[in-house]
């Protein structure tokens, strides 16, 4: 069989496995009651003085069943953890990852951990990873639900994951600094429960994310040499990096992505009190409903009622961009103004139609001149959803060979290839990839056939 047909092969096959599970769990009535959203769980609400807590401490803990869209239950080993961090503007917070084992795995120091961030891309509770993976939780937020096949191809390596609720308890799409501490203090309260059996502060630690989910890595590896220097970080994959959420809105208002400009928002100003002010300030009484609604729902909901809507409209200003509060606040929410000190490899479709690549080209041009290690990878044969599935085996290798004590390719290097599937290794990767999700998605345990 010819390359190119084994790509379309391949790419179809992941399609397909990805429609069968999403219509089975459209289709199937659920097994398990459905848990409280975050909203009314208790769980979720910090102890008293938890602010006095180092940031990344754990403040509680609870086992968890996990399932795939919400009905298709995975068997791996899971808990819940409360933690301390920090949010956007410096103040003590408590946010929720999601601990994963392989089924059977026990604790060893040698276990590589790695920081999955899911594109949650919503600004209401309920479509927070941590809820969106328990059983009976329902589809609101089905695009976040499907990463459950990339997390379970990272523990069938044996590695441990973290899947942190980044966005914090406020829900703060699009905040990057909120996200980056997030996802730090995420591993630092792994690291450190004991029932994932690691290596504290000595794990060795991967960091990946496609879109949303790269937005948070980005962030994250722009603060970890200030923030947690302590974590010994092998390697960040960012895949679809946004850079720039100025240029992602302007580019998605009054097109098909326009309600993840409004999740954007509607996400952002809750991390920014001037900015809520301002909202409160400019928009009409039919910007404020649209905001609320936002609000209230997950991304593929405000992706169908926001679909085309130019949401200038929204506002009593021509041009609330340029206007001084939101111009200082997507500023400050800009990648590149840090350079990471640890490798990154940055994968990009040149055709991605949501997340401009001139940004990501010109983010990692500064890293490179600034003394980052990048291995950046342009995509042609792809655009911004594809390159989520034709992407992934490249950056699952690439992760894999540094947690695996593999040296990174010293300074910078970018090529700009027809697809990522044509890479060595890569069309290999993603057979194993789809064989083993298939079989997690039909209940056979995740992992390492030694651990289970």
């Amino acid at each position: 069989m010819r390359r190119s047909s084994r790509f379309r092969s391949l790419a179809g096959l992941f399609a397909v496995a990805v429609a069968a599970s999403t219509s089975l769990a459209a289709a199937v009535p659920a097994a398990a009651a459905a848990p409280p959203p975050p909203q009314s769980d208790a769980f979720y609400q910090p102890p008293a003085g938890y602010e006095s807590a180092a940031p990344g401490t754990v403040l509680r803990s609870r086992s968890i069943s996990v399932a795939a869209f919400g009905l298709l239950p995975q068997k791996v080993q899971a808990w819940q953890l409360l933690y301390r961090t920090t949010d956007t503007q410096d103040q003590p917070q408590a946010t929720v990852t999601t601990v994963l084992l392989p089924l059977g795995a026990k604790p060893s120091a040698s276990r590589p951990l790695v920081s999955y961030q899911v594109a949650e891309d919503s600004a209401a509770p309920q479509c927070a990873i941590s809820y969106q993976l328990r059983q009976g939780a329902g589809n609101d937020n089905i695009v976040a639900q499907a990463e459950i096949l990339l997390m379970d191809a990272a523990l069938q390596k044996g590695w441990a994951v973290t899947v942190p609720d980044y966005e914090g308890p406020k829900s703060a799409y699009v905040a990057g600094k909120q996200a980056g501490q997030a996802v730090l203090d995420g591993i630092r309260a792994t690291e450190n429960f004991p029932a994932a059996g690691l290596s504290g502060a000595a794990t060795k630690v991967g960091m990946w994310g496609y879109s949303g989910g790269a937005l948070a890595s980005g962030w994250a590896s722009e603060l970890q040499t200030s923030y947690a220097p302590e974590l010994n970080v092998k390697g960040i994959a960012e895949g679809g990096l946004p850079v720039n959420p100025r240029n992602i809105l302007q580019g998605a208002n009054a097109g098909p992505f326009a309600g993840i400009a409004m999740s954007g928002i509607a996400g952002i100003s809750q991390a920014y009190p001037e900015l809520e002010s301002f909202l409160d300030q400019h928009l009409t009484a039919d910007g404020k409903a649209a905001l609320a609604k936002a609000r209230s729902q997950c991304n593929s909901q405000n992706v169908t009622a926001f679909l085309f809507k130019d949401l200038y409209k929204y506002f009593d200003i021509a041009n609330p961009l340029a206007e001084p509060v939101p111009n200082a606040v997507l500023t400050a929410d800009t990648l590149g103004q840090h350079t990471p000190t640890v490798p990154m490899f940055i994968y990009h479709s040149v055709n991605d139609e949501l997340v401009p690549h001139a940004d990501t080209d010109q983010v990692v041009a500064k890293y490179c001149a600034t003394g980052g290690q990048v291995t950046y990878q342009r995509d042609i044969f792809s655009e911004h959803i594809a390159l989520v599935v034709t992407g992934a085996p490249d950056a699952l290798n690439w992760l894999s060979d540094r947690l695996d004590g593999k040296p990174a390719a010293s300074g910078c290097g970018t090529k700009t290839v027809v697809s990522s599937l044509f890479s060595p290794g890569a069309l290999p990767t993603l057979g194993a990839v789809l064989f083993n999700d298939l079989l997690a998605l039909a209940g056979k345990p995740v992992g390492p056939g030694d651990m289970a």
